[in-house]
């Protein structure tokens, strides 16, 4: 074990909250990320602490003290103390007796150091006590300095124990990792890859949405290629090429870090990339708001320069698309150019184009079925005719026509029609 200087704990702005707990439990210290983000210099948003008495005895201590104390996972041992409205998992240590890949049978233990050692990486096995002083078991302050992310123990071991343990390795290389990872770690890695199938899409989801939205992504996507990952998470990118080299394009033409266009980006190519886009989200049982956005930014057709460009032509598409569906697809398609013709570089009509979308209001269409009741025209199939008829011109006229004037080409349409 080693220490490092002192970190100034009273520093933080949880501070406050976290000499409260420690009032009462002496023994407890910081673990897990929000120790190895202090270390490298970031702000910490997540104090999670552990402990050596059972979740027990921190209720019972807790409550004692007047503080708010919630058995939010007593089976793994985490009692939640909420303070000001904010909630610190405080969790007794433990080992892990029985692991499957996917869970684990715990038991409560004193020993800090085998509690670290059930963790997945050196850099999150570290703690820090009251006093600021880091316990470090197995190298984390090295690894962290040296930009390598490493597993406690044998990487092999590790991934047996959570199978999930290879996605985040990802994410912590993408955000710590400096160079190339380790061989043998990535050797481990491909040969746990199978047991990705144990896990439940919803975690295998959620680790793939951080790792669109992190830092280094195509790097990241790239290393995870490589080791099989990739494939083992997104099976519908099998068939094609050109994805990760496609949402490099997006990235580095600047396009938003949202996770839900990164995927998009990465299934845009597919053969049907509509229908993969599809069998994809239902597979990973995306959100209604996260699946319609990204079957939406695959729709065909998108807006494109040569085909939007006064602003009558990006009003039908605003009429048409909703505002940040139809810069997604903008976004797409400039990154599908750059993708399939590398000598292409001329960003301004892209630029133009989203810079018409963003700025036009929203056109509205300013007639509904009431207007046209009011008109005498009766309910049934022929008034949804004329209302549609009416939008068509309204949209090939750039949305600019009032109420007043739809109401007069009301009148001529349905003058024509008796």
């Amino acid at each position: 074990m080693t220490k490092v200087v002192r970190l100034p704990l009273e520093m933080l702005p949880d501070f406050s909250a976290l000499h409260q707990i420690w009032q009462v439990l002496p023994q407890a210290r910081l673990v897990g990320g929000a120790v190895r983000d202090m270390l490298n210099g970031i702000p910490a948003s997540d104090f999670d602490l552990g402990t050596p008495e059972t979740p027990q005895e921190v209720m019972k201590h807790l409550r004692d003290a007047g503080i708010g104390a919630v058995p939010t996972g007593l089976s793994h041992g985490t009692v939640t103390a909420v303070i000001d409205h904010r909630g610190y998992e405080i969790t007794t240590l433990r080992r892990d007796d029985v692991t499957d890949g996917r869970h684990a049978n715990v038991s409560w233990t004193q020993n800090w150091e085998e509690d670290a050692a059930r963790r997945d990486f050196t850099i999150n096995a570290m703690s820090c006590d009251r006093e600021g002083h880091v316990h470090d078991y197995f190298g984390g302050q090295e690894d962290l300095k040296a930009g390598q992310v490493r597993f406690v123990g044998d990487a092999s071991t590790r991934i047996r124990e959570d199978a999930l343990r290879i996605l985040r390795f990802f994410r912590f290389q993408a955000r710590f990792g400096s160079g190339m990872p380790d061989q043998d770690t990535l050797d481990a890695i491909t040969r746990g890859v199978e047991m990705i199938d144990r896990l439940s899409v919803e975690r295998i989801w959620s680790e793939l949405r951080r790792i669109l939205t992190g830092p280094r992504v195509t790097e990241t996507l790239s290393l995870m290629n490589q080791a099989s990952v990739l494939a083992a998470c997104l099976p519908e990118l099998s068939r094609q090429t050109g994805a990760i080299q496609r949402l490099d394009a997006l990235i580095t033409s600047g396009g938003p870090a949202d996770h839900a266009l990164r995927l998009a980006a990465l299934l845009a190519g597919a053969d049907c990339a509509l229908e993969a886009a599809k069998h994809c989200v239902e597979r990973l049982r995306l959100s209604r708001a996260d699946a319609s956005l990204v079957l939406a930014f695959l729709q065909a057709d998108p807006p494109t320069p040569d085909r939007a460009v006064t602003d009558e032509d990006v009003a039908r598409v605003l009429a048409e698309t909703p505002r940040d569906v139809a810069l997604g697809q903008v976004w797409l398609a400039e990154a599908q150019q750059i993708a399939t013709d590398p000598t292409y570089h001329d960003e301004a009509p892209w630029k133009c184009l989203r810079s018409q979308l963003e700025s036009l209001p929203m056109p509205v269409f300013p007639l509904a079925g009431r207007d046209l009741l009011a008109k005498g025209i009766p309910p049934g199939p022929r008034l949804g005719e004329l209302l549609s008829a009416i939008r068509a011109w309204w949209l090939q006229t750039g949305c600019r026509a009032g109420r007043e004037e739809c109401l007069t080409y009301l009148h001529d349409l349905h003058e024509s029609f008796l």
